[in-house]
């Protein structure tokens, strides 16, 4: 997977950088989750991964290139107090479940 920054302008009004992007996903096949392109923006940019929000990413039909938008905020707190609610928790970085973790149970009688 590789991530390209194809367009960068600071906001100041917001305190943050507004980032298009690119994602050529050709070596691993499907389409990248938002915490792996979020983990990959950050490195590029230098920042901690809690301070991007990707707001839209889109596969272009029969490519494996996906494009995309985000937002790389000063704070934590500036980013929870603009971004909406849903976008903060499309960006929430995913927890494994319980039940992933704990075995199966056998639930024929016998």
């Amino acid at each position: 997977m590789k991530v390209s920054i194809t367009s960068k302008q600071q906001n100041n009004l917001m305190k943050r950088k507004e980032v298009s992007f690119s994602v050529d996903h050709s070596e691993t096949g499907g389409t990248p989750t938002r915490a792996e392109v979020s983990n990959q923006l950050a490195s590029l940019l230098k920042v901690k991964r809690e301070l991007v929000y990707i707001t839209n990413m889109q596969t272009k039909t029969g490519t494996m290139t996906t494009v995309g938008d985000a937002n790389v905020y000063d704070s934590v707190e500036q980013a929870k107090n603009l971004e909406p609610k849903h976008i903060v928790n499309r960006n929430a970085v995913p927890e494994k479940t319980v039940q992933e973790e704990a075995p199966e149970e056998n639930t024929e009688e016998e």
